[in-house]
């Protein structure tokens, strides 16, 4: 119960934040100059902005939110699935303190740093304010929710656990959720964090990045991703294409015809968890 209670307090913060800083705007990082190194400054200000975002969201969205719907399954399925063994080799009916902080802990760092870098690359494409926020986790649950998680078809647990339809509309709701938590965190830090500098509010609020040494292959990847970055900054007409209209234009068509594409086989896997459960 104390697991459960915990969970739900942390849910609870994830969702006062989306509401009470939902309707913010973005606020980009201070100009500066196109020199390589306040070039760099400006990505490491991207990149933290994405991992507080996203990790709050990964922990009290995803990870204590997820926690909480495979409790409310438990509770929902009947007598006869208790203490089955699911995918993740958790025991139906019970919830522990060390695999719900294994669940958040992979839950944030994976899935919500992944969520906090994709929402900042797509955000000047997305609508302002609240609707912001909803569309991105639309975008989510239609783009990955069913191939990814936590919709996946191939997963065996919606063999044991049910009924489907509370399974669909308690995961559902989450990813949209998640989306806007993302949303409103990226908006809030972006207002109170400085560029890098050696002043100590500017070291405090890039501190957080020191998360993601752990996570060594994500790091190279960023890493690898900056230097690219940095790299086509000095390319004149590629930093003017990027910000110019038809690049906002194309960028919110490409999105469009993302979630059109995705969304057959979205439809196709809700309908095939629809017809399992226990």
């Amino acid at each position: 119960m104390t697991v459960v209670i915990a969970c739900g307090l942390l849910l609870a913060v994830g969702l006062t934040a989306g509401w009470r800083w939902g309707g913010l705007q973005f606020q980009p990082p201070p100009a500066a100059a196109e020199a390589r190194a306040d070039v760099a400054r400006r990505y490491v200000w991207y990149l933290a902005v994405a991992t507080v975002s996203g990790l709050g969201a990964g922990v009290l969205v995803a990870g204590a939110g997820g926690r909480l719907v495979m409790r409310l399954l438990a509770v929902t399925s009947p007598d006869a699935v208790q203490g089955r063994v699911t995918e993740a080799e958790e025991i139906v009916g019970e919830i522990t303190v060390g695999g719900t902080v294994g669940f958040m802990v992979f839950t944030g760092l994976f899935f919500g740093l992944a969520t906090g870098v994709l929402y900042l690359l797509v955000r000047r494409w997305l609508p302002p304010g609240r609707l912001g926020g909803l569309a991105f986790g639309a975008l989510l649950l239609v783009l990955a929710g069913t191939r990814i998680e936590p919709l996946r078809t191939d997963n065996p647990d919606f063999d044991i656990v049910g009924p489907s339809w509370v399974s669909l509309v308690a995961f559902g709701v989450l990813v949209l959720l998640h989306g806007v938590v993302v949303a409103a965190l990226g908006a809030r830090y972006a207002t109170t964090l400085p560029l890098l500098a050696r002043e100590r509010r500017a070291l405090v609020g890039h501190a957080p990045l020191l998360l993601l040494l752990p996570a060594v292959l994500p790091v190279l990847v960023l890493a690898l991703v900056g230097l690219v970055v940095v790299a086509l900054s000095q390319v004149e007409p590629i930093r003017a294409g990027l910000h110019g209209t038809k690049a906002t234009l194309v960028g919110r068509v490409v999105l469009a015809g993302a979630a059109m594409v995705s969304l057959p086989g979205f439809v196709t896997a809700v309908s095939d968890i629809a017809g399992r459960g226990p």
